[in-house]
Parts: C-alpha cells; structure tokens; sequence
C-alpha cells in the first residue's frame, strides 16, 4: 500500500498515476474536514493532454490506525516534519518513507523523528499544479531522481513506478542532485519575486544571476559538491531559456499569498555558507531582500 501524505500537486499527481496503474493507494489528509471535502469531490482528478479522469482513491485522517509500510511524504518543506509526526506511531518497524520536498534541511529533520524507517530523498523536475482542490494538471513530463545516502541498495518497489510511468531513476548520489537543485532555485527564484517577473526575463539581469552563480559555486565546493557545481552557471541561463514563459514556483507562492520554502532554500544555502565560513555577499545581500520583501507583503519570511 502506498500511503501518501500531501494532495497538493505533486502528491495527487502521483497518488493518481499510481492508482491508475492499479497499484493500492490511501491518502492521508490533514483533518475530517479535509476529508470530508475530499469526499464530496468525489475523488482526485488528473488531466493530462486534455483528457481529464477522477480516481476515487481511499482517504483517511493521520489517526487512522492502518500501519504504514510505505510512505510518500509530499508536502512543502515546511510542513514536512509535522506532518509526519502525526503519523510516526503508524509506521511498521520495516517502514520505508520517501521524501519529495524542495531544497534541504527538511529531509533531515524527518530522518530525526523516525529513526527506525528508511528515508529516500527523492528530486523531481515533473511540472504539475492545482486548478481547484484534488484537481491537478500535469503539466510538464519531467524525471524524478531518488536515492538513499545512508544505503545505495534500490528499494524493491521501483517496479511500482515503472508500472505507473513514473519517470525515475535511482541514483547513489542523491545529495548531489538535491544540492544542484537547490542552487538552481537560489539562483532564479528570488529574483522573479524580486523583479516581479518571469523566468525569461531574468535575462535582463545578467551580472546579478552571474554573480549569484559564482557565490553557489563556491558554497557547493566547500561543501564537497564538486559535480553540482560543475556548469552551474551555465544551466541556471539553460533553465531560464527553457522555461521563459514561466512564473517560478515561489513567485507563484508570493502573488496567491502562500508561505514560500525560503528556509529550505536560501536559508539553507545562507546557513551552509556561514558553517563553512564563507565570506560571501551576494547570498546574505539576497535573503535579506527577499526577507524585507515577504515582510512588506505580510507572508512569514523563515
């Protein structure tokens, strides 16, 4: 059984393509209230190329008492470890829980609370997102990335995946992927939410996105992540080719008044800087920025 902790968009996404390929999959939603509105929606919908189908997937609350197996937790970084701790008590001695969140840190503090499980970091660059509630549109085929830093042995549900079309791989190097990814997203989106832009017109910023390149560069080598900061700065301006007509995904947390990852991206990569003593600029110089700026706006600022 699949557990799947999250209905945001790519939690539906998955719990959807899963369910699709006739693969057991329950839903864990926050509260009854929750769950009663998931109920009267009749189920989670997809619409991918058009076509739109409703799965009519199992729902239940954290203090349902079926044990976990295995759990996808698929919910922003900040609510990754509360969420968990709400269902900790269920997970089986075997339990193996996988991790979806942005940036870094928040893999860790899950790690923490549920010692006896085994944690999967997973990094996907799938694109999907909500039109209403349980609805969600599959925007874009990407590729999800999963790996184990504690054990390189792949788990035995990667068939499941496959069975789903679920474009995966798993890799031993995981943190690589993780620390690559998050650099990408310092680089690009603060800036959107600063400049009030999309990811295309980034490119009437040359020396700022460089400059922030450089200080990734740095911090990835210091912290021995050499592969992830090879060709960095020339795959931040690829990504903001590839994705002009893009409005980043924190931008679109600030303009619907959303709590953005902050913390889990340029928060980590400020507080990584400042433990290997990094006399670095521009990345303070940025979160202190976008700090005042979600302060301007009312949104928490961690």
């Amino acid at each position: 059984m699949w557990h799947i902790l999250g209905a945001g968009s790519l939690g539906t996404l998955w719990a959807t393509r899963l369910a699709r390929a006739g693969l057991p999959v329950a839903l864990i939603l926050r509260d009854s209230q929750r769950l009663a509105r998931y109920q009267q929606a009749g189920g989670l919908s997809l619409t991918e190329q058009g076509h739109t189908h409703r799965y009519p997937i199992a729902a239940q609350t954290a203090d349902a008492t079926q044990p976990i197996t295995r759990l996808l937790v698929a919910c922003k970084a900040y609510d990754a470890a509360n969420a968990v701790a709400q269902v900790a008590q269920r997970l089986s001695p075997d339990a193996q829980v996988i991790l979806l969140q942005n940036g870094l840190g928040s893999q860790a503090q899950v790690a923490a609370l549920v010692p006896q499980a085994r944690c999967i970091f997973a990094s996907s660059t799938e694109g999907a997102f909500r039109q209403e509630d349980f609805q969600v549109v599959f925007a874009g085929q990407g590729h999800t990335w999963l790996g184990d830093p504690q054990d390189s042995c792949a788990p035995d549900w990667l068939g499941d995946l496959q069975q789903a079309g679920i474009s995966h791989e798993w890799t031993p190097d995981i943190l690589s992927r993780l620390w690559r990814k998050l650099a990408l997203n310092c680089a690009i989106n603060p800036l959107t939410v600063l400049h009030d832009c999309r990811n295309g017109e980034l490119r009437q910023y040359p020396s700022e996105v460089a400059a922030l390149c450089d200080e990734l560069s740095q911090l990835l080598l210091a912290c021995g992540q050499a592969s992830a900061a090879a060709g960095l700065h020339e795959q931040v301006q690829q990504v903001i080719e590839a994705t002009a007509h893009n409005y980043s995904s924190m931008h679109q947390d600030v303009q619907q008044g959303r709590r953005t990852e902050i913390s889990y991206l340029l928060g980590y990569a400020c507080r990584a800087a400042h433990q290997q003593q990094l006399p670095l600029v521009q990345l303070p110089a940025l979160q202190q920025r976008l700090v005042h700026h979600l302060q301007a706006r009312g949104l928490p600022s961690h």
